[in-house]
């Protein structure tokens, strides 16, 4: 059972770093609990305001429903008690309900509603596909505004007027102006989060357009770091933001870049460098290779933030 109010979680999330911890994978790809449990007492330990269970860094458009739902299971079972759990949903508005249901059951505190699958979507469908899920459950719901859901400023205040539970916007656009008009409208009445890849270069200004907080990939193989970069955009310190920008951000993403979908694939193995695998990434996504996984243990120790030992064992 969830313990916080969906209007609580938003006061608890907009203020703190998120992230969205990788599902770890068996060599056969099936999912191993136990290693994603270890990953999850890891990322608990240090002060990340909420964490999204099966969600897109989480590879949970991979997932089966009942994975998803073991997924969330787990991740509840480990870390609720220390920090607030969110599941995800997709797909199609039936199996959107299922996973809403399932988070719930499951004891997550509130979900991060993804686009649906593979269809154009006018307003008033986009606005009958969340009331549907926020009808469906009682926790908070997030909209997670990219692909083919991007709502209309007049959509989310729909939204947020019928449904309490509709307490979240996060963006995968950054639509200046659209984002504008989706604060101006909205205010505090939601909360607001970045959530374009790799979330810290537009983090800063971001800000500046209402968004407190973002996912960070990041925080799974680098955590203090994430945290303090996290730090330097709320104390709006341009300087040294800029400087971990230049230090590690920046050629990260030109590793990222390389291949379509080492988004993803480069937390995997972020994780893999640091000592820390969760195994690898599923079809259709591919691994890095092992010149990619050498530029990237190079970078981190150019940068000087490879985890500590200390910081290796788990927690």
């Amino acid at each position: 059972m969830a313990q916080y109010a969906p209007q609580e979680l938003a006061q608890k999330l907009k203020d703190g770093l998120l992230s969205f911890p990788v599902t770890a994978f068996t060599s056969e790809l099936a999912v191993d609990e136990d290693a994603y449990r270890q990953h999850l007492s890891w990322q608990a330990s240090f002060n990340v305001a909420g964490l999204f269970a099966a969600g897109g860094t989480g590879e949970g458009f991979s997932l089966t429903p009942a994975e998803a739902a073991q997924v969330i299971r787990a991740a509840v079972d480990e870390v609720g008690s220390k920090v607030p759990v969110l599941a995800s949903a997709g797909g199609s508005t039936a199996q959107a309900i299922q996973n809403a249901q399932d988070a719930e059951a499951a004891g997550a505190e509130g979900l991060l509603l993804l686009p649906p699958y593979l269809t154009e979507c006018d307003q008033d469908g986009l606005l009958a596909h969340v009331s549907a899920v926020c009808s469906a459950t009682n926790i908070g719901v997030i909209v997670y505004n990219r692909a083919n859901a991007i709502y209309s400023a007049d959509t989310v205040a729909r939204l947020a007027e019928r449904h309490p539970n509709f307490i979240g916007f996060k963006d995968a656009i950054g639509d200046i102006e659209h984002l504008t008009k989706v604060y101006a409208k909205n205010g505090d009445r939601l909360f607001y989060l970045g959530g374009l890849p790799t979330a810290e270069t537009f983090a800063l200004p971001l800000l500046q357009l209402g968004m407190s907080t973002y996912s960070s990939a990041l925080y799974n193989f680098v955590p203090e770091f994430a945290l303090e970069f996290y730090g330097d955009v709320r104390r709006q310190d341009h300087a040294a933001v800029t400087e971990k920008l230049q230090r590690f951000v920046l050629p990260y993403l030109d590793i990222r870049d390389r291949v379509r979908g080492y988004g993803v694939s480069i937390v995997k193995g972020g994780l893999k460098v640091v000592g820390r695998d969760v195994g690898g990434v599923r079809p259709p996504l591919q691994n890095l290779t092992e010149a990619d996984l050498a530029d990237l243990g190079a970078l981190l120790d150019a940068a000087g933030i490879r985890p500590a030992p200390a910081a290796l064992t788990n927690a």
